[in-house]
């Protein structure tokens, strides 16, 4: 077996590589799997009827074996290298071989049964298919040659691809060993694998656990493990490998090497785990040979990989759960099975009264002792606002037992609503606990009488089950599990009412968790910014003036005084370009500070069309030229920077951060209702003025206006009240406002080609508006000497600006035939509606055409009968003004899979079941909890009289989700991202979820094609009882 393939073997022995990811060498490429569950490796290949092939041996059906020297066949037969015995005595040599049926085998030809022949350069098999040297024909027509092999059932295997039956790939080693450098290379799993060695070797708070590939916090991880390995493992210099051997990957077989032998040190040896290597190996020197080439900067953090990497912030879960358990009798069980909300009640009460209980053992038999050991400084740092905490605990405690005794719990709703204001006081204790626990381990470190104390103090307070330390993260776990106990009471809440306030409790809870979770990934941040500064020697101000990091790593720069490339590093921050000179190890100088709000963008693909023109053929070109640029222009015209990058991908990649980043410093709407916001770092919690919930996190959280001090989310700026240093201009701009609505009304256009948000409009325009073609586009601002018209897609009611070569004009089509659709009634009135669809199940629907030729919903919900206008004009359908549709079958299909609420608060339903649909598949329907029906929204002949081949293949489109997703949610507020991580939502979408594992309060899904991190709060999932 390979070295490489053996290293992996060993990290999942050492709990570091999960054993179903993709790198281990179970699933490697030296394995392919193929019909009738038949396995070919690079050593073994077992073939049909469980026939094995080796590199030295190869038994074959019957028990027959083939080796090197010797090949056992049926009956006996041995064939050697030379001589074959075969049955009947026929004899074969190394350069004549006989055959029953006297056919003969010589060294360049060899006769067989049949009349086929086998010559060194041509091999002829039963069925007349051939093999040769570079073409192998095998069965069924099936080929395998030097490069591409064709496997039955049209599965393909080629030179680096080997596509095999129900869509599995497999790809060259080469590619394995890649993915297997990739997911070490950030150096995170490396930390874990030494603590998982020799624990605490590796202080995780001071690695940065989600890198996402930045070079510096790579390398600053990877020298830390390589200093550990040194210092605490005794391995010598020359048996390390040099951090750019991994994350360049220069040298991967040097890294190889340095694990090797850090699996074969006593501390390794001692923890159990077998040491590589333990067989022989298998050369594979050259199969380290360029991957630096093929490794991509720009790929998104594995979530799965990261599950074996015990995240510290985490650590007081287990804590809490342990405190918060009771004992169940069997009484208690059997009233939890009949009465659930009744538990649920009883549960709040009791973990809150447990909680509170913790909060007084800190005070009591911790932070008073302590008073007469150290000093008030020290109380305040490590005990923080534990003293208000309590307090407050205390007095929620009352209220939350007054209103399940004497309120039957009815009331319970606004108890929370009330102390979520007063429940912000987590936001500055969960800012600061990581320090806390910080300063009390240095005292406890350098001072003995303290640490003794400190033993003293946990025995009497839960007889030494649990020190202060793990005392202090109880409480950022408490505050997260608020919104999960209110999820469960509103699940097992029946009157409609409670159940109504109970959600906007959970609301309320939910904010507040998402603000906490939102302090953990802030703290991470600002661990980056202190690094990064600590590295700059000459940088005076500080970093975090500048806003969040969007990205760093090497590029070329040529600026106005200097036209010649310079070799540099670059820091992107939200408003400004650090650009340093590196020095030795993790040094660097400051060479220029570009102020980002003074230029504005230009991407140049001229140069992937120059490295084209002259190597054409050479495959690695791009590497070698930094050809990649864009340009960072000057707004007053004074000049700008060229900025080079080696890939294509790291090119693309910092384009979009840079994008993301003057989209942070000039949002959209900034300037919206006469305020002037700007970027903000709130010192306290603070709630957003139009959508009332909490701006998350510590550190620019999110936008203040100038002039009235309002605070907004970067989403919510567009809809915040008029400001209030302004109010003597509403006169003026009432004025204004009635002067635009006598403007001319720009004409409709629809999209002829799709638009993604490449190029991106200029930086004073605002956002890309994304298009998809046969989206109907309402102008806002079009001018026809400009290239950039502005304008809202009516489809999905985002507003924005694109390139006015996409668009065409809109024609409204004739209306088709909708005669053979099962859910056109005809011409129908009000009453007759109702009384067809009174007797059916909720979610039934027909369209309606009146009197006067307009549309109409009939819908049931609710065990009522609504009816819902449909609005035709200048060819498009509405039920509002956020959306129209560009025909009817597009109007239904669309609220088919999206709930009609977004548009009546009251109607929380899908046009789900057609009416001329059968009741009793209704019922199947219902029970079996499709996400989206597949029968009857077409007509009964596959789109009915005058179907188009559009409606004919609309069944494709609704059959359900795609197995990458696991559900599906509905966007409840706007979300702006902040970089290219995060996901934009806007209220109404619907989000397909991918991934639950992301950071704390974050889920991954997609929506219009874009993939990213969005908070789970913004979102309602769909079909569960909430969330």
């Amino acid at each position: 077996m390979e070295l490489w393939r053996q290293c992996a073997s060993w990290l999942i022995q050492c709990r570091v590589l999960p054993e179903n990811h993709r790198v281990t060498w179970e699933s490697a490429q030296n394995t392919v799997l193929v019909r009738d569950g038949l396995t070919f490796t690079r050593n073994t290949v077992l073939v049909r009827d469980r026939l094995t092939f080796t590199r030295n041996t190869v038994l074959v059906r019957d028990g027959l074996t083939f080796t090197r020297n010797t090949v056992l066949v049926r009956d006996g037969l041995t064939f050697t290298r030379n001589t074959v015995l075969v049955r009947d005595g026929l004899t074969f040599t190394r350069n004549t071989v006989l055959v029953r049926d006297g056919l003969t085998f010589t060294r360049n030809t060899v006769l067989v049964r049949d009349g086929l022949t086998f010559t060194r350069n041509t091999v002829l098999v039963r069925d007349g298919l051939t093999f040769t040297r570079n073409t192998v024909l095998v069965r069924d027509g099936l080929t395998f040659t030097r490069n591409t092999v064709l496997v039955r059932d049209g599965l393909t295997f080629t030179r680096n691809t080997v596509l095999v039956r129900d869509g599995l790939t497999f790809t060259r080693n080469t590619v394995l060993v890649c993915e297997l450098a990739q997911a070490l290379r950030d150096g995170v799993l490396l930390c874990h694998l030494l603590n998982n060695l020799y624990p605490h070797s590796v202080n995780l708070r001071e690695i940065n656990l989600r890198p996402q590939m930045s070079q510096f916090l790579c390398l600053k991880n990877i020298r830390t493990f390589l200093n550990v390995c040194y210092e605490h493992f005794g391995m010598k210099k020359n048996e390390l490998f040099e951090a750019f051997d991994l994350f360049d990957v220069r040298d991967f077989g040097k890294v190889i090497e340095t694990l090797s032998i850090l699996s074969q040190t006593p501390i390794a040896v001692q923890r159990g785990y077998r040491p590589f290597p333990n067989e022989m190996c298998v050369g594979d020197d050259d199969i380290y040979n360029g991957l630096s080439d093929q490794m991509d900067d720009t790929v998104d953090e594995d979530d799965d990989l990261y599950d074996c990497v015990e995240d510290e912030e985490n650590e007081g879960d287990d804590i809490y759960e342990d405190l918060m358990r009771t004992e169940e009798t069997p009484e208690t069980q059997q009233k939890c099975e009949v009465d659930k909300r009744g538990c649920c009640l009883q549960e709040i009460t009791q973990t809150e009264e447990k909680y509170t209980q913790t909060l007084e053992s800190i005070l009591q038999h911790f932070m008073k002792p302590l008073q007469a050991f150290l000093g008030p400084a020290d109380i305040e740092n490590i005990f923080m606002n534990v003293e208000e905490l309590a307090d407050t605990h205390r007095r929620l405690l009352r209220e939350v037992q007054t209103s399940i005794s004497s309120y039957g719990a009815e009331n319970l709703y606004q108890v929370f609503i009330d102390y979520k204001e007063k429940l912000l006081l987590y936001g500055r204790y969960c800012s600061q606990v990581e320090s806390a626990t910080k300063q009390l381990d240095k005292v406890a470190n350098s001072r003995e009488d303290v640490r003794m104390k400190l033993e003293e103090c946990s025995m009497r307070a839960n007889s030494g089950r649990f020190s202060l330390r793990d005392l202090l993260m109880v409480p950022m776990q408490r505050v997260l599990k608020y919104h999960l106990l209110l999820q469960e009471l509103v699940k097992h809440t029946v009157n409609p009412t409670d159940k109504e306030n109970l959600r906007t409790a959970l609301d309320a809870m939910r904010d507040l968790a998402q603000c906490v979770n939102e302090v953990k990934r802030d703290n991470e941040i600002i661990r980056q910014i202190t690094a990064f500064q600590l590295c700059i020697e000459n940088m005076t101000q500080s970093l975090a003036l500048f806003g969040r990091p969007k990205i760093d790593g090497e590029l070329k720069i040529c600026s106005p005084e200097k036209k010649s490339k310079q070799d540099r590093y670059a820091f992107l921050f939200d408003k400004a370009l650090l650009v340093c000179k590196k020095r030795s190890g993790e040094s660097m100088e400051l060479k220029e500070l570009i102020d980002l709000q003074h230029f504005q963008l230009r991407d140049e693909p001229s140069g992937d069309k120059e490295i084209k023109k002259v190597l054409p053929h050479t495959a690695f070109c791009s590497a070698l030229c930094w050809a990649h640029t864009f340009l960072l222009m000057d707004s007053y015209g004074q000049g700008g920077y060229d900025l080079y990058f080696k890939t294509r991908e790291l090119k693309k990649k910092w384009l979009e951060q840079f994008e993301m980043a003057l989209s942070n410093m000039c949002p959209e709407n900034s300037t919206a209702n006469g305020h002037d916001f700007q970027m903000h770092c709130f010192e306290d919690t603070t709630s957003c003025k139009a959508c009332q919930m909490l701006l998350r996190g510590i550190f620019y959280q999110g936008y203040r206006c100038t002039r009235c001090k309002m605070a907004a989310h970067k989403e919510c700026l567009g809809r915040v009240p008029v400001c209030g240093r302004n109010a003597e201009n509403s006169v003026k701009k009432s004025k204004s406002r009635s002067q635009r609505q006598m403007k001319p009304v720009l004409p409709k256009m629809e999209v002829c080609n799709d638009y993604y948000g490449m190029p991106p409009p200029p930086v004073a325009f605002g956002q890309p508006l994304p298009l998809t073609v046969g989206d109907v586009i309402e102008l806002t601002r079009a001018d026809a000497d400009l290239q950039w018209w502005e304008g809202r897609n009516l489809t999905v009611g985002e507003v924005g600006w694109f390139p006015c070569s996409k668009v065409q004009p809109f024609l409204p089509k004739p209306p088709p035939d909708l005669t053979g659709f099962l859910w056109f009634a005809g011409n129908m009135d009000r009453s007759e509606a109702k009384s067809l669809l009174m007797p059916r199940s909720d979610s039934t629907f027909l369209i309606r055409q009146k009197d006067g030729g307009e549309f109409a919903i009939s819908i049931k919900c609710n065990m009522d009968i609504r009816h819902i206008k449909i609005t035709l004009s200048e060819g498009l359908y509405r039920i509002n003004d956020r959306k129209a549709f560009k025909g009817l079958i597009e109007l239904v299909q669309y609220y088919t899979e999206n709930s009609l609420k977004e548009c009546f608060k009251d109607v929380d339903t899908r046009l789900l079941t057609p009416f001329k649909h059968p009741e009793q598949s209704v019922s199947s329907h219902s029970q079996s909890h499709t996400h989206t029906p597949t029968r009857g929204l077409l007509s009964d002949t596959q789109g009915g009289a005058g179907g188009t081949p559009h409606e004919q293949g609309s069944d494709h489109q609704w059959t359900g989700m795609s197995e990458r997703y696991f559900g599906t949610a509905k966007v409840r507020y706007d979300f702006s991202a902040r970089d290219r991580t995060e996901l934009s939502l806007r209220e109404g979408d619907t989000v397909k979820i991918i991934s639950k594992k992301a950071h704390n309060g974050w889920w991954k899904g997609e929506v219009y094609g874009r993939v990213g991190l969005f908070p789970a709060n913004y979102v309602e999932e769909e079909h569960s009882d909430y969330c």
